[in-house]
């Protein structure tokens, strides 16, 4: 990494923040339907209950971070052909980690040619481009190494999302969730302020709305009306998303239980929501119970392990 390019506290917060991701990513995914019948899971929630498992794996939410991280660690900023690799490398390597069927059809050709991202990324979907949540959800360090410069933000942001989501909604989501994670590392994170940099379209007005609501809205009612990922569209999954992370700033934890409580695809808002809150708080004020169920980091990310 250069290191008067990228200062070594930009890195920290990207760390930070990813730590955060990962976290969320797994606990999120403690919710599952495939893990809890849909009654255990609202009750436990509501209950505050620690998920029972003893480890907590991570899926390709946090998987292509990582990818994310190691081209921002190398060029300071995304290159496009660097990230399809790094994206067909991460999937090679362990492909059960829960991609949707886009990026199954998408990163394995990624693996030989990366090169064809922008060609390939365009003909999902019968030419429409993938508008799924995929770009928004790993997306949340790159804004925390960014994030003094929010409309450079705005520009890697983009790039980093059409390497798989050439759709303007799945760009969208992406450009909302790396700015709310800059905003937040600075302490500045409102839902209005992320509506105002992203671009005009359904994430944009999911904003809007999520701004518009009552400050004591539960968070299942908030879910209910934004939409927490079901429908796995940038559009059904960003707005919830940034409210909880705006409504606990600077409590990790409490973003983590309110988001939850969403339901829907949780590992994804959870890793959304805690990548955002992270880029400000790490996970410094999470208790030792959660963090040594989380399944670890590479060691180069250099988040230290819990004992």
């Amino acid at each position: 990494m250069n290191e008067a390019a990228a200062p070594a506290d930009r890195r920290a917060a990207a760390r930070d923040s990813i730590d955060a991701l990962a976290l969320g990513d797994a606990f999120g995914e403690r919710w599952s339907p495939l893990l809890r019948e849909r009654a255990q899971a609202v009750e436990e929630i509501r209950g505050r209950r620690m998920p029972r498992e003893k480890e907590w794996p991570w899926t390709d939410d946090t998987a292509m971070a990582l990818a994310v991280l190691r081209v921002l660690d190398a060029h300071d900023g995304i290159d496009p052909v660097a990230l399809a690799t790094a994206f067909g490398s991460a999937y090679a390597a362990d492909p059960d980690r829960g991609y949707g069927a886009g990026m199954r059809e998408l990163l394995p050709r990624y693996v030989e040619h990366p090169g064809t991202w922008r060609e390939a990324a365009a003909a999902l979907f019968d030419g429409r481009g993938s508008l799924g949540n995929g770009a928004a959800m790993r997306v949340a360090p790159l804004g925390a190494w960014f994030g003094e410069d929010l409309d450079r933000v705005v520009v890697e942001a983009e790039r980093s999302a059409l390497v798989t989501h050439a759709h303007p909604e799945g760009v969208a989501g992406a450009v909302a969730v790396a700015v709310a994670a800059a905003l937040a590392s600075r302490a500045r994170l409102t839902v209005a302020a992320v509506a105002e940099r992203t671009p005009p379209g359904a994430v944009r007005d999911g904003l809007l709305a999520a701004d518009r609501l009552p400050f004591a809205t539960e968070p299942r009612r908030a879910a209910e009306e934004l939409g927490s990922g079901v429908l796995v569209r940038a559009d059904d999954t960003v707005p919830f998303a940034v409210w909880t992370a705006a409504r606990h700033p600077d409590d990790l934890v409490a973003a983590l239980w309110a988001t939850a409580e969403g339901l829907g695809d949780s590992d994804t808002t959870c890793a959304i929501t805690a990548g955002v809150v992270g880029a400000r708080t790490g996970t410094v004020s999470v208790s030792e119970a959660w963090r040594k169920r989380r399944e670890a980091l590479p060691e180069w990310v250099g988040v230290p392990t819990a004992p």
